[in-house]
């Protein structure tokens, strides 16, 4: 069973909860919720994935926050923790983004990171 997060550990922004929330009436499915994962990578040494997914592992956590659901496995959140997840939206894109402040630095595009 996952555990549940508290918003200091990870936190959503409104923004980003209400794109999370058109993504669900889009699929008709309200069983869904956003995972996020680091992985190897990118061009800094990690990325970011996004994704959207009805079930959690064993190792997961849950976080509950603006009426939608974010899940985040343990090995992830070491790299995250303190990270706002966001979704920015202007005339090049329309993209989740984190501001990690764990991060040392970052590629040009945002979705890699190293620590």
């Amino acid at each position: 069973m996952a555990s549940a997060l508290s918003p200091q550990d990870l936190d959503l922004s409104e923004s980003a909860a209400r794109r999370i929330s058109q993504l669900i009436t889009q699929e008709n499915n309200t069983a869904l919720m956003l995972r996020v994962e680091v992985s190897g990578g990118g061009c800094s040494g990690f990325k970011y994935g996004f994704d959207l997914d009805t079930e959690t592992r064993d190792d997961d956590l849950v976080l509950d926050r603006h009426g939608v659901k974010v899940v985040i496995d343990e090995g992830s959140l070491d790299l995250l923790r303190g990270s706002v997840i966001d979704f920015s939206e202007d005339l090049m894109a329309a993209a989740f983004v984190i501001r990690n402040p764990n991060a040392t630095s970052t590629c040009g595009c945002g979705t890699s990171f190293a620590v």
